[in-house]
């Protein structure tokens, strides 16, 4: 019987709390493991950045800005595992019409979904075992708080015991509990990262202002791979998936223009293939200025010294700007020759061809050093009409890859001269 079939009628404490039987040591060996048994949360996207889908007494915590689609999505999520199992959805900031009137807004219907608009932590676990779910939802940590902590709900305080209580009822009970966290000015989930070393994942909501289009990033993951991420667009029937994420981010002109390349980024398992943008102009001011989206911009500075270096490009007295295009934020230094293509690109005005892909890492001596899943990178390419690839010697493929030329380069000064 799947864990989350199971019956579940745990016995709550008059405090409201589970009654938790006294542990025993057991040897390794004889523990069955449950990695198999995982519940899809209707949206592959997101089954992909948990590891495959919600794990048994799991606790997620999801954290992005407000109006960025937390609710959207968990609420999209609810309806659709509704259909399987029983799922509690615990609002403190809304009342269970609102969240009724988003749902049929959203055009999702949910078989078993219960609604409790409760901010007591104590109350929502008696609900949940008063209905059975296998799925708690709480939206949002910030407004829940228990009757025995003297503190404002949202006080640090508060947000540590509410989710303890509600980590110790997810592994007694065996529910899986999704927290809804909103992120602070400095960028942290619910203040001073109180709360991320309590639960087992940890996920990010990611957009740039204006786009449609939302990143969700595994930041820790006691079930999965860290730094998977699923993509999803915004429309009117909220939250869909976006199962081609290269597509979008490879939206370009119809002509080639300088100081544009594309890369083969690696998200967690998948390839992505992203646009990379380079603008040089010359200075006015005395300190010329580094600007980077989504690309770390010390790394620019450092990009920019091995390119004057190793290449006698000096950009000195230019203003050099990098963007990742899409609201994608490249941390693997898989991107460095990218990067430095495109601002060469840019200083030279000549316009790279579109069906060039180019990837790999850069050392400070000018060297091209490969990069991990060289070969899957070039396959994706491949895959999607690219025709010419420069990269690093070492990430050659032993076997030619049908319909892409491959060029090889040890060192800058022959990535740049294969760029012509």
């Amino acid at each position: 019987m799947s864990a989350f079939n199971a019956p579940r009628k745990p016995r709550a404490a008059q405090s409201g709390t589970l009654d938790i039987a006294a542990s025993q040591a057991e040897p390794i060996g004889q523990i069955t493991a449950t990695d198999g048994d995982r519940l899809g949360t209707g949206y592959a996207e997101f089954d992909r950045v948990l590891g495959g889908g919600l794990v048994a007494g799991s606790v997620t915590l999801i954290g992005g800005d407000p109006g960025i689609g937390k609710s959207t999505l968990l609420l999209q999520c609810a309806a659709a595992m509704s259909a399987g199992v029983p799922v509690l959805y615990a609002t403190g900031e809304e009342s269970v019409r609102q969240v009724a009137e988003r749902a049929r807004r959203l055009a999702v219907q949910g078989p078993a979904l219960s609604l409790i608009s409760e901010t007591s932590v104590e109350r929502i676990q008696e609900e949940c075992a008063r209905v059975g779910a296998s799925v708690l939802i709480i939206d949002s940590i910030q407004t829940m708080s228990v009757g025995d902590v003297e503190a404002a709900p949202g006080a640090v305080t508060q947000l540590r015991e509410s989710t303890a209580r509600l980590v110790r009822h997810a592994k007694a009970a065996g529910t899986s509990v999704l927290l809804i966290g909103h992120v602070t000015r400095e960028g942290v989930i619910a203040g001073p990262r109180v709360l991320e070393h309590m639960v087992d994942t940890v996920l990010y909501f990611e957009s740039d202002s204006g786009s449609r289009f939302r990143v969700i990033r595994a930041v820790k993951n006691r079930y999965g791979a860290v730094n998977e991420i699923g993509v999803f667009a915004m429309d009117e029937q909220g939250l869909r998936e976006v199962r081609n994420p290269s597509a979008i981010f490879l939206s370009r002109g119809s002509e080639a223009v300088p100081g544009s390349v594309v890369t083969v980024a690696r998200e967690g398992t998948r390839q992505m293939l992203i646009e990379v943008q380079a603008l040089v102009d010359p200075s006015q001011a005395a300190n010329p200025r580094r600007v980077a989206a989504g690309f770390e911009g010390n790394r620019v500075a450092l990009l920019l010294a091995v390119l004057h270096r190793h290449a006698g490009i000096a950009l000195h007295s230019h203003d050099v700007f990098v963007n990742v295009v899409g609201g994608v934020r490249l941390a693997e230094t898989a991107a460095d020759l990218a990067v430095v293509a495109a601002i060469a690109s840019s200083v030279g005005g000549g316009s790279l061809p579109k069906e060039l892909v180019v990837f790999g890492e850069l050392g400070l001596t000018g060297e091209i050093r490969p990069v991990p899943y060289g070969e899957e990178r070039l396959r994706e390419a491949a895959k999607h009409g690219f025709r010419r690839a420069i990269v690093p010697q070492a990430n050659a493929p032993r076997q030619a890859i049908a319909g892409i030329e491959v060029v090889a380069a040890a060192r800058l000064p022959e990535a740049l001269a294969a760029l012509r």
